[in-house]
């Protein structure tokens, strides 16, 4: 059992690990934050827009409530897409806003272009060294 939790420890201490526990956390309040600004701030400028339609009062009810005078016997059951609704556009400004820092930062990750190096000089042709070894020959 011991090696068991070293394994374990070993595991969750790596820099993946952790770099993901924090990324889970900041995504939970980064989709709070974009929640609020569709439900508190978006959705009312589309209700402007559209003449006071509000997406999460849209809903199908499938069974009526049945009551016994103002007590509730069986609630509604209704189907609220309108919330879908509003929970696919939290998404889509998520998905949208996590793809423009993603973008942002493999820009600033791409290696800028290294000058290049100067080239090697060069040796000498065939040529010359045939004519050195002429020269040298000769001189034998």
């Amino acid at each position: 059992m011991g090696k068991f939790m070293q394994e374990f420890k070993e595991f969750a201490m790596k820099g993946n690990v952790m770099d993901m526990a924090v990324g889970v956390v900041i995504g939970g309040a980064f989709g709070k934050i974009v929640s609020s600004l569709v439900s508190d701030i978006i959705m009312p400028l589309i209700g402007a827009v559209t003449g006071g339609l509000n997406f999460t009062d849209w809903k199908w009810v499938i069974r009526e409530a049945v009551m016994d005078g103002e007590t509730v016997v069986k609630p509604a059951l209704t189907m609220t897409w309108g919330n879908f609704l509003q929970v696919i556009f939290d998404f889509i400004i998520i998905a949208f806003s996590i793809f423009l820092v993603i973008k942002g930062i493999n820009k600033m990750k791409r290696e800028e272009p290294k000058p290049e190096e100067p080239a090697a000089p060069a040796g000498p042709t065939q040529e010359e060294l045939l004519a050195e070894i002429r020269d040298l020959l000769k001189n034998k």
